[in-house]
């Protein structure tokens, strides 16, 4: 029996361990791109990388070890879980600028080969604050009110699409609401302003009916408390884009002095 123990132990630290391979490629391909870049133009900002790093950390804490074992049994760690993969870390990601540093580190027929797919009809589609608010809040209300949930932790493929679609489709949406690396199409800060209103008051009733309503084979107590993390914390990380969509929106609006203005002023002064 100690023996069985042993063998299966090793078994999920060796699968950790391929889990975890993905998410070393991507930092270390981000840390390879930016001393590539800086060594070509200016200096890539060190905060920048540190922020790619805990955003690849987060995703990773979400899908393989302790905090994802534990999420098939405790709907709580779930829940910490899908705040960590599909809020804080695509925050952090997007907040990394990854474009930008792709942009200045490929060769320029490749960055516009990549401009022009962005700029595509598909893309700004999916950029679009509405449809990335659907995909984003419209995909975690089928995955609790349906029996989606239960079905995840019966089928690997289920397991894999879901976690994939609760990154990308929070990825997606923070990109749809504050721009920090080039966007295909940039849509008005009041229209934002209004899906991402939206989008959180969908989040904070969905996180109130999972409170009352616990999913298929959650306990009662257990979905009181990841309703409530689900609504605290993630209020805790909507706070941060909301404002960086401020401080944004107040740049853009804030009056530009013309040199021609700042001369006379000067003038006057003197």
């Amino acid at each position: 029996m100690h023996d069985h123990h042993t063998h299966e132990a090793a078994g999920w630290v060796w699968t950790d361990l391929a889990g975890l391979l993905p998410f070393a490629a991507a930092i270390a391909l981000y840390i390879a791109a930016a001393i590539l870049s800086s060594r070509q133009h200016r200096k890539w900002p060190i905060y920048r990388t540190v922020l790619w790093v805990l955003g690849v950390l987060c995703a990773a804490a979400a899908v393989t070890g302790p905090l994802a074992e534990r999420a098939h049994t405790d709907f709580t760690a779930h829940m910490l879980g899908h705040l960590l993969l599909g809020m804080l870390g695509p925050l952090l990601l997007v907040l990394s600028a990854p474009m930008t540093l792709f942009f200045r580190s490929v060769p320029v027929s490749l960055g516009r080969k990549t401009s022009r797919l962005l700029k595509s009809r598909p893309v700004r589609f999916l950029s679009d604050p509405i449809t990335a608010s659907v995909l984003n809040i419209g995909g975690l209300w089928l995955l609790y009110t349906t029996t989606l949930y239960s079905a995840m932790h019966d089928s690997l493929l289920v397991h894999i699409v879901v976690h994939f679609h609760v990154f990308a489709a929070g990825y997606l949406f923070t990109i749809s609401m504050i721009y920090i690396d080039p966007a295909s199409h940039r849509t008005s800060f009041l229209y934002r302003a209004v899906v991402l209103t939206m989008a959180l008051a969908g989040h904070g009733i969905l996180s109130k009916f999972i409170y009352a309503n616990p999913p298929a084979g959650v306990a009662s107590q257990q979905a009181e408390s990841g309703g409530m993390l689900m609504y605290y914390g993630g209020d805790a990380i909507d706070v941060i884009i909301i404002i960086i969509l401020c401080y944004q929106w107040y740049k853009a609006a804030k009056p530009r002095t013309s040199s021609f203005e700042l001369k006379t002023s000067k003038g006057a002064v003197q």
